[in-house]
């Protein structure tokens, strides 16, 4: 009989990315079967409860689990990352920690919408968002003006607007406007 060898698959370190990282930290949990523990946590019995054999057994396994699961995110998770997460108890309380500091923030989703304009409409009729091209600015002479860079707008906000005037219907989308956070 042939030895089957195969190769472990590598630990997904953090890089920063942390939207790439958990798909790839999560894939990699449930490949060893370890991801249950991390999403619902070790649930620790009370204090004064009594337990069966079979109970303690299984509270046993969770915990080994638990453990092996920690292991992984202590090897994928840089050491300076790790002593800024106060509570390493269990690997449900460092995921966590990790997802509430890492995960896109309000902030960094504005900057992203930032980036974006809108590109008039697709083939379906619907709007798209393409990024911004930066073009670089000319040089200019102390005489001359530097061309502002121009903004499509979609189409129904130029049926509203003129020259920085608002005409018509265009208060309900001023107001809507006024609603959303300032970039």
């Amino acid at each position: 009989m042939a030895s089957e060898s195969f190769v472990q698959p590598a630990i997904p370190r953090f890089d920063g990315h942390y939207d790439h990282w958990s798909m790839l930290m999560e894939n990699f949990l449930r490949s060893k079967e370890y991801w249950t523990v991390v999403v619902s946590g070790v649930a620790e019995p009370a204090k004064d409860a009594v337990l069966t054999d079979v109970q303690k057994a299984e509270l046993e396994a969770v915990k080994l689990k638990d453990l092996k699961a920690k292991n992984y995110l202590f090897q994928a998770i840089d050491r300076s990352i790790l002593e800024t997460i106060l509570c390493k108890e269990t690997a449900k309380h460092i995921w966590d920690s990790m997802k509430k500091k890492y995960q896109g923030t309000a902030r960094a989703r504005r900057q992203q919408l930032q980036a974006l304009h809108f590109d008039g409409e697709n083939e379906d009729g619907r709007q798209q968002l393409v990024e911004n091209e930066q073009q670089p600015v000319p040089a200019t002479t102390e005489e001359e003006e530097r061309p502002q860079r121009a903004r499509r707008r979609p189409a129904w906000m130029t049926d509203y607007e003129f020259k920085g005037g608002i005409v018509g219907k265009s208060q309900e989308v001023v107001l809507v406007f006024r609603s959303c956070p300032s970039f």
